[in-house]
């Protein structure tokens, strides 16, 4: 790795340690927990440098952005993991270029992505996102409405669902926080007794984590702490 990213290593190591410890204070096993570095912003030369450091799961929020870094990176053995809204039209890249959705939140966009996915003879992982915050600005199926997606999923074989995901209210009460991550744990055990086996939970980003791993994330999405503070601003 070249001198000038050897920062990323030590911030690696940090977050990693950070999750630890996380897990360990909820009692769990830092096993348990995986870390999705988030990619979005950050050019080919840094995630080549992440690579090399172990890292090969990268969540983007844009299409546009797999697609632009996908080509420069083929040599890296990359899965490139789709966290953002996403819209019908961009399914076509999706199916040929990325190896899970975790922003699956309706059954339109189910049924354009089983299209594509059968054209390209491929199947990939989901998530499907459910609203958990209040906030407007926030995405997700509203959490009434999951038994009927999940039951409705069966029909596309294309499509693995393993689990769920959520992005929770942007709030300094840790409390709130914490209540949208009980909120997914909860749908998730309900969902089981109807038969769907949902064993991960994607929730948590750089600034709310620890909250999500004491309510049981089994994946918490990481940006900034890993690759520092974006030059521009998402999306």
């Amino acid at each position: 790795m070249s001198a000038d990213t050897t920062w990323l290593a030590a911030n690696w190591a940090q977050i990693r340690q950070r999750v630890d410890d996380a897990c360990r204070e909820a009692g769990r096993d830092p096993a348990s927990v995986n870390i999705l570095p988030v990619s979005k912003t950050f050019g080919p030369e840094l995630i080549r440098a992440a690579v090399d450091l172990g890292m090969r799961r990268f969540g983007e929020n844009r299409v546009q952005e797999i697609r632009d870094k996908s080509a420069p990176l083929a040599d890296c053995g990359i899965d490139w993991v789709v966290i953002g809204h996403l819209q019908q039209n961009k399914v076509r890249d999706v199916a040929r270029l990325a190896s899970e959705v975790q922003s699956l939140d309706r059954l339109e966009l189910a049924e354009a992505l089983d299209r594509r996915l059968q054209q390209e003879g491929r199947a990939i992982d989901v998530l499907v996102q459910v609203k958990t915050s209040p906030e407007p600005s926030k995405y997700g199926l509203a959490p009434e409405h999951l038994p009927t997606l999940l039951d409705r999923l069966r029909d596309y074989q294309t499509l693995r669902v393993r689990g769920l995901m959520t992005v929770a209210t942007h709030s300094d009460e840790a409390a709130e926080v914490r209540r949208c991550f009980r909120l997914l744990r909860e749908l998730r055990a309900q969902a089981a007794t109807q038969g769907h086996d949902l064993p991960r939970l994607s929730m948590g980003m750089s600034g709310d984590f620890p909250q999500a791993i004491l309510e049981g994330a089994s994946e918490v999405r990481i940006g900034s702490a890993i690759f520092g503070r974006r030059a521009t601003p998402a999306p």
